[in-house]
């Protein structure tokens, strides 16, 4: 990931997503537990995309599947934080896009998390990369920022 990592801000985020979390995200050490941060990331990013350009994961053409994941964790967040979760587009490829994300307690400027995470763009059923659908690209790109 290319962004600040514990200094980034949530105006450097083109998206906001508000994600409460669940007592069920606690881990026994009371705080959310590392692999649910990526549930974030797929739930604000896929949130995004159904959205803004008319996802559905079941009948769409074309659909976006995971090909690369990443998280740094800065401080712990717990059951009942309520989470603004940025999203903006670090490359918009021909059939990939490379999502930059942070994680911020409601109230807090500082971020619980950054990560990354890249759409390789298939069709469905076949796992054949395609274009990015032409609604998906006008979408993604009012969330690219610049190198």
């Amino acid at each position: 990931m290319s962004g600040a990592g514990r200094n980034e801000r949530r105006e450097n985020y083109r998206e906001i997503i508000q994600i409460p979390t669940r007592w069920m995200d606690n881990d026994v050490y009371g705080h959310v537990n590392n692999v649910v941060y990526y549930s974030y990331f797929d739930t604000a990013v896929n949130g995004f995309l159904m959205r803004q350009a008319d996802l559905d994961y079941r009948s769409s053409a074309a659909v976006g599947v995971v090909a690369e994941t990443g998280c740094q964790f800065h401080s712990q967040i717990a059951f009942p934080d309520t989470l603004d979760v940025g999203i903006r587009v670090r490359r918009l490829g021909t059939t990939s896009v490379t999502y930059e994300i942070g994680i911020f307690r409601q109230g807090h400027e500082d971020p619980a998390a950054t990560g990354h995470f890249v759409h390789v763009y298939v069709r469905h059923g076949e796992m054949t990369p395609v274009p990015i659908p032409d609604k998906a690209r006008a979408a993604l790109e009012k969330l690219v920022v610049e190198a």
